[in-house]
C-alpha cells in the first residue's frame, strides 16, 4: 500500500530536519572541542613565554649579524648581548670597527645615509618588539577577540596558533608551538611600517639550552621596500659570570 504524496513529503521533511539537528549537534561539539583546545594551547603558550623569558635574562650571547642591502653583502658585525636592567636587550660592539673611508664630502655622504639607514632600523626595531618576544597580554587579547585560529603540524608534532591582527591591522604572526616540550619551535611575522605600509617579513627559528631555555636561534628579516635582507645568528649562551665557549 502506497503513502499519500503528502504524508511522504511530510516524512521526508521530518527526516530532513532530523538529519540538520544531529549534523548542527556535531558541529558544535567539534567547535567546542576545538575551542577548549584553542583555550589549552594559549594558555600554554602564555606560561611558557612568561618562565622563559626570566630564564633568559641570566645569559649572555653572542650575536653575529649579517645585512645584504640592494644584493651588495656587507661586512658581518658581532655585539655581545644580554638583558639590562630594564628588561631590554643591551648590545655591545665586538671585534674591529669599520672606519670610515674617502675625502671629507664622502665621509659626509656615507655618514648622512647610515644615520638615515640606522634611523628606519630603529623604526623596525621598535615595531618588531610588539612580536618579540611574543606578549602574553597580547596572545589573550587575540583569543578573547577569535582573533588567533588553531592547526596541526602532525609530522612535527606541532600546533600553529595563527593570530591576526596582533600588534597592528592586517598583520598576522604564527606561532609554531610543541605542547609536549611547551617550546616554541618557530615564528613566522608579516606585517609592515609606515604610512606607506612598507611590508616587513621575520622568520624565528628557535632551538634549546641545555636547561630548557628556548632561545631565537637565527632571524630572517626581510625589509622590501628598502631591499634590505639580515640575517642573525645567536650564539655561545653562557650565565653571567661563567665565559663562553
Amino acid at each position: 500500500m502506497s503513502l499519500k504524496p503528502r504524508v511522504l513529503a511530510g516524512r521526508i521533511a521530518v527526516a530532513a530536519l532530523l538529519a540538520l539537528s544531529l549534523a548542527t549537534s556535531a558541529a558544535a561539539q567539534a567547535g567546542g572541542a576545538m575551542g577548549a583546545e584553542l583555550k589549552q594551547k594559549v594558555a600554554a603558550l602564555k606560561q611558557s613565554v612568561t618562565a622563559n623569558q626570566q630564564k633568559l635574562k641570566k645569559y649572555q650571547w653572542t650575536e653575529v649579524q649579517q645585512l645584504t642591502l640592494k644584493g651588495e653583502t656587507k661586512p658581518q658585525q658581532q655585539f655581545l648581548c644580554q638583558y639590562g636592567p630594564d628588561g631590554k636587550v643591551e648590545k655591545y660592539p665586538m671585534g674591529p670597527q669599520e672606519q670610515p673611508s674617502g675625502g671629507r664630502f664622502k665621509q659626509k655622504m656615507v655618514a648622512k645615509k647610515k644615520a638615515e639607514m640606522q634611523d628606519y632600523l630603529g623604526e623596525v626595531k621598535s615595531l618588531l618588539a610588539m612580536y618579540i618576544p611574543p606578549n602574553p597580554q597580547k596572545i589573550q587579547a587575540g583569543a578573547q577577540t577569535g582573533n588567533v585560529a588553531l592547526s596541526r603540524d602532525a609530522g612535527a608534532g606541532l600546533v600553529n596558533l595563527t593570530f591576526k591582527n596582533y600588534a597592528q591591522p592586517g598583520d598576522q604572526m604564527v606561532i609554531a608551538f610543541n605542547p609536549t616540550s611547551k617550546a616554541i619551535a618557530n615564528i613566522n611575522i608579516d606585517t609592515y611600517t609606515g604610512e606607506t605600509k612598507d611590508k616587513v617579513t621575520l622568520m624565528v627559528s628557535f632551538s634549546t639550552l641545555p636547561d630548557g631555555t628556548n632561545y631565537a636561534e637565527k632571524t630572517v628579516l626581510d625589509l622590501a621596500a628598502k631591499q634590505m635582507h639580515i640575517t642573525t645568528l645567536n650564539t655561545n649562551y653562557h650565565l653571567f659570570g661563567q665565559s663562553g665557549m
